[in-house]
């Protein structure tokens, strides 16, 4: 026999007398009730997917209140997510155990055996191992406490020496004893082992079967003792005791030292130190834990100065919130191992004291919620593709207005440790912000510039604002201007016209050789496309007659009013085919044809490449008609139909398609007030995806057992359920030598956003050119 490990338990003397406690073990007090422990704030998603999804439950009772521990340490994150221990075994080689508590009741494990003789579990002498286990596996039964690991099941292993516990030093244990403890637990199946002891350094025996339960995978917890306080020069406060020393030194990776610190994190003044085992120490709750119990409910004491209850004190207490937690991250996690779930814990602790890891707090204080939460990196179950939690996974654009408004894509990531979670990849996609029509109208600087000579245009825009004064001006250098945009017509001969363009779309190059000259709005547009800054455009039309033919092209950039964080040129391209016809007459008519390839945009949103981020091909067919009547009236409507097919991505199917729309209506007269006005009225819906979405082939359960996922098809619609109306009266004229406009307008569900307050104004601009 080696040295013996105490976990004595003095008898209260008196209330309110604090009484000295044991090894690796700790003392009781007596105090009032205590108040109630604040709320946890539970840990956002992802959550990992138990099986079955469990049902909703309030976990902050007043029984939760009343522990100490589970909020400290953030157990309800765990609890919220369906773990609590269920189908793993806590095995706890100590004094024994109150069986007929009903705390315990159904979960005391068959394997559960007095290893140091043949008198039962219950120790009636002393309850050490009783108290340790309601720390770790309390019942949740609305009733005194609730442990962290509150569904676990209990396998004590007593291993007191008999007739030991009498004596005012408390239980000791023999290193052969305690050995065949470990022994018994690792052939159960246990998943875990607490050690609230301490004392010599365990010998070969010992020592031999803690490396048996490390080689077997099952992790080991030893409390760090309770010398913190001491003033004996044998002793070595600012280290583990010997015992918690030695076991981690036959355990190495599977062992997890355990000091003690206060309900605020503060380190408590009798728990021994991290020292020079500060990379394996955790520290947890193990200063006034509540509580002693009488039977199966917790012991009140009444005196004059009112009722009490017995707290406990020791890094026996601390111990067993750890060994709770290893019981809820094996349960949650099948597919980690002993040493995973060292490392989790280790890796995960709530950083206290000096930066890091330090010699008093070791890792830090035991961190459930973050244990719980993913670690490393982190992709779709069954996949090769990463997902960021921190990023945006995209952004819807104008014509998709509301869709992605509470919209869900449930699927199954995995983290660094293979630990799978369920994710709602539609979080990660922002609604685009709405365009203000108004403002973008007003808010230019442009003045246009035209020459216009027998076969041949110039036009430009130039903003007048841009630029600095030079200190020192030369002649004519008096004002700076810059070219915003300029386009240039020429006949080629009598049956084509070319117009090149810069920062001037394909579209508006072809009206102009269409000679297409429609009302001039402010808010209500035509029927288009998506918003694009051009950069370089051309037009060729061939006469026919009547009719013509007009070839166009151009490149340039979508327009990102809510890009990524990634900031990106989104180009595209895109070719046209237009007939036009009756020019000239009363009626006049146009179709176009149109295929826009967007680089790495969807109609203008912004999508990560695992969602079809690689782009997008459109092709749309646009009619027009307009009809002069009467003395200056004209009428004219304009649509177009969009057919969009979204590239695949990872996990983005090639199915994946859009139909989309936009129209207005015109009636405009000439010469209302006076010669050369003009007073028009349209009705217009800006463009919006009437039907389709994404498609995608995404993970949505994980096996641990195969370690294989389940893909299921995912559908995303990208349809609003808002549609944007406009209208919009406008009345221009020349005045003052200049040109004046005023317009009233008003938006119905802007954006393409159900419910949206209208959207209604007013405007009167006056420019002059100098």
């Amino acid at each position: 026999m080696s040295g013996k490990r105490w976990v004595g338990h003095a008898a209260v003397v008196a209330l309110a007398i604090g009484l000295t406690g044991c090894g690796g073990g700790g003392g009781v007090s007596s105090t009032p009730a205590p108040a109630p422990a604040p709320t946890p704030t539970p840990t956002p998603v992802p959550t990992p997917t138990p099986t079955p999804t469990p049902t909703p439950t309030n976990f902050d009772t007043a029984e939760y209140r009343r522990s100490d521990g589970p909020s400290l340490h953030g157990a309800i994150t765990a609890w919220q997510a369906g773990a609590n221990g269920a189908g793993t075994t806590i095995a706890i080689v100590d004094s024994g155990i109150n069986t007929a508590n009903t705390e315990f009741a159904g979960r005391v494990s068959s394997a559960s055996r007095d290893v140091a003789g043949s008198r039962g579990l219950v120790n009636a002498d002393d309850d050490h191992g009783t108290q340790v286990a309601l720390t770790a596996a309390a019942a949740r039964n609305n009733s005194g406490i609730v442990g962290i690991a509150w569904n676990a099941t209990v396998q004590m292993l007593r291993a007191d020496t008999p007739g030991s516990c009498t004596g005012s030093d408390g239980c000791s244990f023999s290193d052969e004893n305690i050995a065949a403890g470990i022994d018994a637990a690792v052939s159960a199946g246990a998943r875990v082992i607490n050690l609230s002891l301490g004392g010599d350094p365990a010998n070969a025996t010992l020592r031999a079967a803690v490396g048996r339960a490390a080689s077997a995978g099952v992790v080991v917890i030893v409390s760090a003792g309770n010398e913190g306080d001491s003033t004996d020069p044998a002793i070595d406060p600012t280290n583990p005791d010997p015992f918690a020393v030695s076991v981690l030194q036959a355990g190495s990776s599977n062992v997890i030292v355990v000091g003690s610190v206060n309900s605020s994190g503060l380190a408590s003044d009798f728990s021994n130190k991290a020292g020079a085992s500060a990379a394996s120490v955790l520290m947890a709750q193990g200063e006034e834990i509540c509580c002693v119990y009488e039977g199966s409910t917790i012991k009140t004491t009444t005196n004059a100065q009112g009722t009490f209850v017995t707290l406990v004190n020791g890094t026996s207490f601390a111990a067993p919130q750890v060994s709770g937690a290893v019981a809820l991250l094996a349960q949650a996690f099948p597919n980690l191992t002993g040493p995973q779930i060292v490392d989790l814990l280790l890796r995960t602790a709530r950083d206290a004291g000096a930066t890091g890891t330090d010699a008093i707090y070791g890792r830090g204080i035991l961190d459930i919620a973050r244990a719980f939460s993913p670690q490393g990196s982190t992709g779709l179950a069954g996949t090769s593709v990463p997902i960021s939690l921190d990023g945006l996974a995209g952004t819807s654009s104008g014509a998709m207005g509301d869709a992605l408004t509470g919209a869900s894509l449930g699927t199954v990531m995995l983290d660094g440790y293979q630990r799978a979670y369920k994710l709602n990849l539609a979080a990660g996609l922002r609604v685009g912000q709405s365009r203000l029509p108004l403002h973008e109208a007003l808010a230019g600087g442009g003045r246009p510039v035209a020459m216009d000579a027998s076969g041949f245009a110039l036009a430009f825009t130039v903003d007048r604002r841009f630029g600095a004064v030079p200190l020192r001006l030369a002649p004519g250098e008096g004002q700076q201007a810059r070219v915003l945009a300029s386009s240039v017509v020429t006949r080629i001969d009598r049956s084509l016209d070319l117009a090149l363009g810069w920062k001037v779309s394909a579209e508006s190059l072809t009206a102009r050789l269409q000679k297409r000259w429609e009302p001039q709005f402010l808010v209500a547009g035509m029927a288009g496309g998506v918003f694009t800054r051009p950069e370089t455009g051309m037009a060729a039309r061939y006469r026919l007659g009547r009719m013509g033919l007009t070839v166009s092209a151009e490149r340039g950039v979508l327009v990102r009013r809510d890009p990524l964080r990634e900031r990106r040129e989104d180009r595209m391209t895109q070719f046209g085919l237009a007939l036009d016809g009756g020019r000239g007459g009363a009626f006049d008519w146009r179709l176009g044809l149109n295929l826009m390839r967007e680089e790495r945009t969807v109609l203008g949103a912004r999508l990560a490449d695992a969602l079809g981020g690689g782009g997008a091909t459109t092709a749309t067919v646009s009619p027009g008609l307009g009809w002069r009547f009467g003395k200056g009236w004209a009428l004219g409507a304009t649509g177009s139909l969009g057919f969009t097919r979204i590239d695949s991505g990872a996990v983005a199917t090639s199915g994946s398609r859009l139909v989309s729309s936009s129209w207005s209506v015109d009636l405009s007269r000439e010469g209302v007030v006076a010669d050369g006005d003009r007073l028009a009225f349209r009705l217009s819906q800006p463009l919006r995806v009437e039907r389709g979405g994404l498609d995608f082939n995404l993970p949505v359960a994980w096996d641990y057992a195969t370690q294989t996922a389940t893909f299921a098809r995912v559908p995303l619609s990208l349809a609003p359920k808002g549609r944007e109306l406009d209208a919009e009266l406008a009345w221009a004229t020349a005045l003052w030598d200049g040109d004046a406009s005023a317009s009233v307008f008003l938006r119905k569900e802007p954006g393409h956003f159900a419910g949206a307050a209208d959207d209604s104004g007013f405007a009167v601009r006056w420019s002059r050119g100098f």
